[in-house]
């Protein structure tokens, strides 16, 4: 199983949060680059512009992990960070087993990167 896809387990378990929440989700992609894998995922961004305005998801944010501002390590173990909004998880599902995607966009982000943490993420409801 390579380490940038997800394995049975987190995949059943998008499955299901698809299933039982129809609300918007922030994805945080951490990515860390193969040597020279910056360009290739610049191709993938290019590529996958379509595919995610196909499914109404919006990049909130992009950029290198610069330095550590706290913590117990010297510099960041990712060397960039991707936050996309999808207005749900079964519209990141569409996306993600999209043929198209898979063949046209996706083989860049393989190319890419060495490892990577995908994680959804649910808003917090501010107390009353």
């Amino acid at each position: 199983m390579s380490a940038i896809e997800p394995n049975g387990t987190q995949l059943a378990a998008l499955l299901a949060g698809a299933a039982d929440n129809d609300g918007p989700v922030v994805m945080i992609n951490l990515l860390q680059f193969q040597e020279n894998g910056q360009d290739s995922y610049q191709r993938y961004a290019k590529e996958v512009q379509p595919f995610l305005a196909a499914v109404g998801a919006t990049i909130l944010y992009a950029g290198d992990a610069s330095h550590v501002v706290a913590g117990d390590i010297d510099r960041p173990f990712w060397d960039a960070i991707v936050v996309v909004r999808y207005p749900s998880r079964a519209a990141f599902v569409a996306m993600a087993t999209n043929p198209k995607y898979l063949s046209d966009a996706h083989i860049h982000r393989e190319a890419a990167l060495q490892s990577t943490h995908l994680i959804a993420t649910d808003p917090w409801v501010p107390a009353s």
